[in-house]
């Protein structure tokens, strides 16, 4: 009995040392956030830093189970629901995937050769995600596709720290060119004002920022749009412009898609925002998503009455540091 007593003193000094490295660890980083609400990133730092708590929890479950010290129901709930929090919190958001698609951009006009998107969305670099560990991970897989371009649909920051640019440093790894649009995180809405931050951070790591840009490829065209949020989406001239080649847009929020106008021929619009749900769970995730897509908006192609949309599940993590049966993808669009 002195035994189990001494073990179970020393798993409680476990749990008060690693809640007091992970108060402090979130006090830090938050003194270096670019942030309006100290407070709030504090207590989104302060979840992602006890997060860690969860691993003597695990082994503490199943010891306190041996001994009897919790009931054989108590100890089976504790550890199953460590081992759920353990994988959304340390493992999937790191288990990036790679998705292919094939899409026609015009029904007309067949491509001379197939032209291979590399379309990746919410990064949120910042309080919980793309930070070195996940960056490396999506550099190697992009480089391993060999896109023709890569194209990033907004959302690059969460609250990010005031040294951005030194995160986004192994972008310039990545053997494509790399276009971006910003999204709403970026643009303060909500989020600190980093627009500043983040144009050099971009600028330095060779991203360009194509915003109300187009771009001449062989057999296309892109375009950036601004974010919806942000009142940045007006399309209305786009028929105005040359329409000998269909159009490929990248716009950061989906619904932005209905606010394409008539085109000659059919475009398509990449983007992201939605994260798929981020956290898949029965009922509780499509309740949300109402709020994050009035056009219902998940993840997948949608058609609409004048383009389709491509929606990314993205990379990253905004509210809570998890994601569960949301894999943080890189989606290769294969246009022909």
């Amino acid at each position: 009995m002195w035994m189990t007593n001494s073990i179970i003193f020393y798993f409680f000094v476990c749990f008060a040392f690693v809640a007091l490295w992970g108060i402090a660890q979130a006090w830090i980083s938050q003194s270096r956030t670019e942030t309006i609400h100290p407070l709030k990133s504090f207590v989104h730092l302060l979840v992602f830093y006890l997060s860690y708590l969860l691993f003597p929890l695990f082994f503490f479950s199943l010891y306190a189970g041996w001994v009897e010290y919790f009931s054989l129901h108590e100890s089976v709930f504790i550890f199953l629901l460590s081992c759920l929090l353990i994988y959304a919190r340390f493992i999937e958001p790191h288990l990036v995937r790679v998705d292919t698609h094939q899409y026609k951009l015009s029904a007309e006009q067949a491509f001379k050769k197939p032209f291979k998107v590399a379309l990746i969305a919410d990064l949120h670099i910042g309080l919980f995600s793309g930070h070195e560990r996940q960056l490396k991970i999506i550099v190697k897989k992009i480089n391993a596709q060999k896109p023709d371009i890569v194209v990033v649909a907004g959302d690059w920051t969460y609250e990010p720290e005031n040294k951005l640019a030194e995160e986004l440093a192994m972008l310039k790894d990545i053997e494509a060119p790399i276009y971006s649009v910003n999204g709403n995180h970026d643009e303060q809405y909500p989020g600190p004002p980093i627009q500043d931050l983040l144009a050099h951070a971009l600028k330095v790591n060779n991203v360009i920022d194509i915003e109300g840009q187009m771009l001449e490829f062989e057999d296309f065209r892109l375009i950036g749009v601004g974010d919806l949020w942000a009142g940045k989406t007006d399309m209305r001239s786009m028929p105005l412009l040359p329409q000998d080649k269909p159009w490929l847009i990248l716009s950061h929020n989906p619904d932005t898609v209905d606010m394409v106008p008539k085109l000659a021929s059919r475009p398509l619009m990449l983007a992201g925002h939605t994260h798929g749900g981020q956290v898949e769970l029965p009922w509780v995730t499509n309740y949300v998503m109402k709020k994050v897509s009035i056009l219902g908006h998940k993840r997948g192609l949608y058609q609409h009455e004048n383009a389709d949309v491509f929606v990314s599940v993205g990379t990253g993590m905004v509210g809570v540091p998890f994601r569960f049966r949301v894999p943080p993808t890189i989606d290769i669009i294969e246009l022909s």
